[in-house]
């Protein structure tokens, strides 16, 4: 069984926004309303990410989604209605025709990863030419979330099935993987594409004394 995570290599990245982007085209993510910036809606955030002590402090932008807890997701343990799980992959789905719109998952999540819709998302034309017929649109009352872009995983397999053959290594691919410019995104299987990496001398992920486990694996900047 498959462990999908992510490492992001921070000194790759330029905080291009390019991730950003492809995953609201990606996901049918809603532009939202400039005026109301407290409602705005992104999977993927460029977030600054400090690290060190005080006064050895340092701090820089890093693109962040979900971060996919693999030790008891304080999202999943607080849902009343069990709209918001962890699978036997350690993917946290969101399911939206169970959500209430309680919020509580978004009270819990350390990482302020969810997002509630305050409103149907609306998508003006052109716009709405560009939405992804492999996603569902999200109704107000509910929240979302980045989702390693699992539609894209379901394709993969039914691919492989109707070719009888297993997915190929690297064939799982999310959108803010490959619109990355400088490659500094990299997603698979922890226990395959990404073997290792927890065990990088630059590896660390966010609020590691939370002992959560977050499957988004940050690599630090080069010293040298």
């Amino acid at each position: 069984m498959s462990r999908w995570g992510m490492a992001v290599d921070l000194d790759r990245c330029t905080a291009c926004g390019a991730c950003t982007v492809a995953c609201a085209q990606e996901n049918n993510v809603a532009l939202g309303n400039p005026d109301r910036p407290d409602q705005l809606i992104r999977w993927m955030e460029i977030l600054p990410a400090e690290r060190g002590k005080y006064p050895e402090v340092s701090a820089r932008l890093a693109p962040s989604p979900c971060q996919h807890c693999d030790r008891e997701p304080p999202c999943a343990r607080v849902c009343p209605v069990y709209a918001t799980y962890r699978n036997v992959e350690g993917l946290i789905p969101q399911i939206y025709e169970q959500c209430i719109g309680c919020r509580y998952c978004v009270n819990a999540c350390p990482y302020t990863c969810k997002h509630f819709n305050w409103s149907r998302p609306e998508f003006p034309a052109p716009f709405e030419r560009g939405l992804n017929p492999d996603v569902s649109v999200r109704n107000a009352g509910v929240m979302e979330k980045c989702n390693f872009c699992y539609h894209r995983l379901q394709v993969v397999r039914d691919t492989a099935a109707q070719e009888g053959r297993e997915p190929k290594l690297g064939e799982y691919r999310t959108a803010c993987q490959e619109s990355c410019p400088t490659k500094a995104i990299r997603f698979g299987d922890l226990d395959g594409e990404l073997e290792g990496v927890r065990e990088n001398e630059r590896a660390f992920t966010l609020l590691e004394d939370l002992g959560l486990m977050p499957k988004v694996i940050y690599l630090k900047e080069k010293t040298s």
